[in-house]
């Protein structure tokens, strides 16, 4: 049986949050469910806005004995929707670090699904709770602008476009909204394992009243779109301030902000080097180097100061 409809007050939120982001619906679009409760209340705010639209997909990487039976939970709850569902099975082991892994992975399986499906974008169930630990662990790591940024409300990866409509909305609602449909969602034991960074900080978190997640997310959106303002400013920098040659690439850094000079440098070098380009303190060491004049090598690109900075592919070394 399908669960109850969900408020008419909710579904109406959730159609402009994600038409802000997406703008007009128009096809169908994918949902992203693994059966917890957040991507649970964004499975039944989608198909209550779009009941004829939406297609989910659930994800088992194997990595627990219980993710059969969890993918198979989702897949009874779409049917009783009226949801076309499809479980994705991981296709090689997960290794190196579990959670990047895992995540790369499960972006990738999306991708293909969507791919196949004729899916314009994908929805992951991203809330406000999600958005705050982002930005606190990233400032305890000494991150950028682009870092504090955050989770982006719509972004690419893996080559799906990624719409997060649940980034204004709490924890707290998003589980009300399941238990409302008479729905248990599933128990991610990782949520509560303190070998993960965002899990120990979750309950640091949840320890500290008097700390806001709904503004603290409201600052990585401002951020973000400080970071977007750049990156268009960079763009027509690069149109503007760069010349392009068989030798290589010549920048004009003339007066420019030193957060421009790096994000000139950055794009220069992800051009002439898309293997690896390099980041962090690399390149702001290249960076003082080419204002002091002088040349570097970096990531296999000849890079020289003064007046105008040039960078060409570095000559292999001498045997």
């Amino acid at each position: 049986m399908a669960p109850p409809p969900t408020d008419p007050e909710l579904v109406e939120r959730f159609r402009r949050d994600l038409e802000r982001q997406v703008g007009a619906m128009s096809g169908q679009l994918g949902v992203a469910v693994s059966g917890g409760p957040d991507s649970l209340a964004l499975l039944l705010l989608a198909h209550a806005a779009f009941p004829a639209a939406v297609r989910a997909a659930t994800v088992d990487h194997r990595l627990r004995p219980e993710s059969a039976a969890e993918a198979a939970f989702v897949a009874e709850t779409c049917a009783g929707l009226g949801v076309p569902h499809a479980i994705l099975t991981a296709d090689e082991p997960v290794a190196g670090n579990l959670q990047s892994a895992a995540r790369a992975l499960r972006y990738r399986l999306l991708a293909r699904w969507a791919a196949e499906a004729g899916l314009a974008f994908a929805l992951t169930a991203h809330h406000a709770d999600d958005q705050a630990e982002t930005l606190v662990m990233r400032l305890n790591r000494g991150a950028g602008l682009s870092g504090l940024s955050g989770i982006r409300a719509a972004t690419h990866i893996a080559g799906l476009a990624v719409a997060r409509p649940l980034l204004s909305w709490r924890r707290d609602e998003l589980a009300g909204i399941v238990r409302a449909a008479g729905l248990e969602p599933v128990s991610d034991p990782g949520n509560r394992d303190d070998r993960f960074d965002r899990a120990r900080l979750r309950k640091q978190l949840a320890r500290a009243d008097w700390l806001d997640p709904a503004p603290l997310a409201r600052s990585a959106e401002a951020l973000a779109q400080a970071d977007s303002a750049l990156d268009w400013t960079v763009e027509k920098l690069m149109e503007e301030r760069v010349e392009r040659s068989p030798a290589g690439l010549t920048l004009d850094p003339a007066g420019l902000p030193g957060e421009l000079r790096r994000r000139l440098l950055l794009r220069i070098l992800a051009a002439l080097a898309p293997a690896a380009p390099p980041r962090g303190e690399a390149v702001q060491r290249l960076l003082a180097t080419l204002e002091a004049g002088s040349t570097a090598t970096l990531a296999g690109v000849k890079c020289e100061g003064g007046p105008l900075w040039r960078f060409a592919p570095a000559p292999p070394p001498r045997r």
